[in-house]
């Protein structure tokens, strides 16, 4: 004869409490994932730029990729132009899981390879005299005594990720205002 006597309200707490506690696991199961930083990807030498299918190893200046929701293969960008303009633009509401762009301070600015950081903690030089692969650019550093030494050089101004705006990340370029053509 079994003589533990239970609470009262052990039956309908454990009714409440069990439910809640799976939920919360499984729920917890998804967001592990959701928590995991989507690693940057390489560049190689059949890399294209999503924009214009520009090889982005034929180019010189830092490059970028935007890891979209649902999809498998980051979009790569040949500048950083180019991936301001498209982070920027008023009709871009795909869900962004990650963005990179590489430290200039490390990579090799006539063939960047690596070095990839994420864009939000970067430091970006506007108005430099370097140029990328679609002209003038936005220099991008991990360490601001190296974007600092880069506008020493080259000129240009120091900015934080928040404060590049639209109207700095132009893409019409020098060839729509060309009336020589």
């Amino acid at each position: 004869m079994n003589t533990t006597r239970r609470h009262p309200l052990a039956a309908p707490l454990l009714g409440l409490l069990l439910p809640a506690a799976i939920a919360l696991s499984l729920s917890a199961c998804g967001r592990s994932d959701e928590a995991k930083p989507l690693p940057p990807v390489e560049i190689d030498a059949r890399s294209t730029c999503d924009l214009d299918g520009m090889l982005l190893a034929d180019y010189p200046g830092p490059k970028a990729q935007i890891h979209y929701a649902g999809q498998d293969k980051p979009t790569f960008f040949c500048d950083t132009v180019e991936l301001f303009n498209t982070l920027l633009a008023p009709e871009q509401v795909k869900a962004v899981k990650a963005v990179y762009v590489q430290d200039m301070g490390r990579a090799d600015w006539e063939q960047p390879r690596g070095f990839w950081i994420e864009a939000k903690s970067g430091i970006y030089v506007l108005g430099s005299k370097r140029h990328g692969s679609m002209g003038p650019t936005i220099a991008a550093f991990a360490q601001e005594a190296d974007a600092k030494a880069f506008a020493d050089k080259w000129g240009g101004k120091l900015l934080r990720y928040a404060e590049i705006q639209r109207d700095m990340v132009d893409l019409s370029g020098g060839a729509l205002h060309d009336s020589k053509m």
